[in-house]
């Protein structure tokens, strides 16, 4: 899928991150339209979470540029138009929260400074756990959950945001068949609506069944593009040590 740039939502250019004197970004960029789905793959430490938490703006950078549906990071988010959705949450599980009031903080953007939930806000909330396929749990604790119904939980806050930019994570890690079906098939769904999506994953395997395009990352972006063009022996090395990326094209079988 060729980028839309009429229909740009995330534009990252040259960004440049680090934590004290460690570069954990140099000069990564990356272009993504509207209802387009990317898979960030990447070693561990080679900058996935930092970027997307530049994209955030949780991160500050010291270098480069990052716009979303063309406005900065912080009046974005403000709009709601970003969803980010962790590898691992803050949220204390032994805290008596039910899943409907976490999936309620995606609604926080859009109250006042009471958060008195409206009616738009409820229906919200509902409409994202149900897709998410946690219904039956709404009002269940959310420490009572499994690790994969807490993701799924998670997912489903940002969903509720209704962001035009969904940033996800390591969405699959730890999570169990059902959760990983239940997430892709929502992926799916999402990007025909037109929400674009950034999914950061180990699994290989799973990424031609969600993702129309890879983005290997390296401290910068080194290679964009389909799946069966980008994970290829070649770009693999490029990203992962030579025992990785051979373990990664074994996982891969045929695709490349």
């Amino acid at each position: 899928m060729e980028t839309n740039t009429s229909a740009l939502v995330l534009n990252a250019e040259n960004l440049h991150a680090s934590y004290g004197q460690v570069k954990a970004l140099t000069g990564a960029s990356l272009q993504l339209s509207s209802g387009e789905v990317c898979a960030l793959i990447g070693m561990n430490g080679s900058g996935k979470s930092t970027f997307f938490k530049s994209i955030m703006g949780i991160v500050a950078t010291s270098q480069g540029k990052i716009t979303i549906c063309g406005q900065d990071s912080l009046t974005a988010r403000k709009a709601g138009l970003v969803g980010y959705v962790p590898q691992n949450e803050d949220i204390d599980h032994h805290f008596p929260l039910s899943v409907e009031e976490v999936v309620m903080m995606g609604r926080y953007c859009f109250m006042g400074p009471l958060r008195r939930p409206r009616a738009a806000d409820r229906e919200a909330v509902q409409e994202a756990i149900e897709s998410i396929g946690l219904k039956e749990l709404s009002k269940r604790p959310i420490g009572a959950l499994s690790g994969g119904q807490r993701k799924r939980a998670f997912v489903a806050r940002a969903l509720a945001q209704g962001a035009k930019l969904m940033l996800l994570d390591e969405p699959f890690a730890g999570v169990d068949y059902t959760s990983e079906h239940a997430i892709t098939d929502l992926i799916s769904e999402l990007a025909e609506q037109n929400t674009t999506l950034l999914v950061s994953t180990h699994d290989l395997t799973a990424v031609p069944k969600f993702a129309h395009k890879v983005a290997l990352i390296n401290r910068r972006i080194l290679k964009v593009g389909k799946p069966t063009e980008t994970l290829t022996p070649e770009h693999l090395l490029a990203a992962f040590t030579e025992s990785t990326a051979r373990s990664a094209q074994i996982a891969l079988g045929g695709l490349a």
